[in-house]
């Protein structure tokens, strides 16, 4: 049985000492800038800020992985580049990586750090990981979160890198690392640019009747009643009103949290060498609390005890949890 390695969110300075010193063994974090695919405002490291928080994790027997998991455009290459050797300057432990591009400049200047594969290269199938680890030397695949624990079982027999699947937060079914529906209504892409939603482009209405209406970019992605808390325009996840249901209903996915808790010691069977909480985008707090659970957690099934998982489902998007493509898939 694998000893399963914890991997948690840092999308600020002090979230990654949060993780940290709740127990994280792995922390992973970008740079502010469109290197990575959580390039909002407020959030994310300068050179400066990563320096001081990879020697901060060091310190504490954590490792930092950075994330330079966007696309570049073609011709501009070289802030990915420079992020690299700032990453390999800096001394961080692994580049998680989607494009080939990048891959095959780390691997060939920096051997001796370790490359994961980014979910955002939507690599899924053992063809598609292996041709990754013989051609840029990748040590881990970040799973999508489309996959069975029967077809991550299958998939981890077949190839010859670490695996690592998400556990618990964004629950997206969207194939991640091809989504081109914000960059319809913004221009800017989420695997391009780093942000899914830009801010600039948000924009809340308030209604005659007192009900509040979310818009990106112009366009309304979700009205909320009065006394209705309005959550933030996401495309995927907004309401909208058709012919045949004009009332509005979630025509892509609803607001629900990924939450596997209730499956570590399967996935762990399975193969799976690290569980990923998603989460750059969320507060100290909810850091602090997920982390401290899923710590508490992986330990209690390390000891072959019950792990106690209480309390999470209040972390969740709306207060709503699933175990989404794991367990079974009900939509095919």
């Amino acid at each position: 049985m694998t000893l399963a390695e914890l991997v948690c969110p840092a999308g600020t300075p002090a979230a990654l000492r949060t993780a940290v010193d709740a127990g994280a063994d792995t922390v992973y974090c970008g740079f502010r800038n469109a290197t990575n695919a959580r390039n909002f405002p407020g959030l994310n490291f300068s050179t400066d800020e990563l320096a001081t928080a990879v020697a901060y994790a060091h310190s504490k027997g954590s490792k930092v992985l950075l994330a330079l998991n966007t696309y570049p455009p073609a011709g501009q290459v070289d802030l990915w580049r420079e992020a690299a050797d700032t990453g390999a300057r800096i001394g961080v432990d692994a580049f998680i990586v989607a494009d080939m591009g990048v891959a095959r400049y780390i691997a060939t200047k920096y051997p001796e750090i370790r490359l994961h594969l980014s979910v955002q290269a939507a690599a899924s199938s053992p063809e598609a990981i292996r041709y990754y680890c013989e051609n840029f030397g990748v040590k881990r695949v970040v799973l999508p979160r489309i996959l069975t624990i029967p077809e991550i079982r299958r998939i981890a027999q077949e190839i010859p890198c670490e695996i690592e699947t998400f556990i618990f937060g964004n629950h997206g079914l969207m194939v991640e690392g091809r989504c081109s529906l914000t960059n319809y209504v913004t221009g800017l892409s989420t695997n391009m640019d780093g942000v899914c939603s830009p801010a600039a482009d948000v924009e809340y209405r308030r209604e005659g009747d007192g009900a509040v209406s979310s818009c990106l970019s112009g366009y309304v992605i979700d009205r909320f009643g009065p006394d209705e808390m309005a959550g933030y325009p996401t495309i995927c996840k907004g309401r909208y009103q058709a012919p045949h249901r004009p009332e509005g209903y979630y025509a892509f996915e609803e607001p629900v949290s990924l939450n596997l808790a209730r499956l570590l010691p399967e996935l762990i069977d399975a193969g799976v060498h690290a569980f990923k909480i998603e989460g750059r985008q969320r507060s100290k707090s909810y850091v602090r609390n997920v982390v401290s659970a899923f710590r508490n957690a992986v330990d209690d099934i390390r000891a072959g005890r019950e792990a106690n998982i209480a309390g999470l489902l209040q972390l969740t998007e709306g207060g709503r949890e699933t175990q989404g493509a794991f367990e079974t898939k009900k939509w095919r």
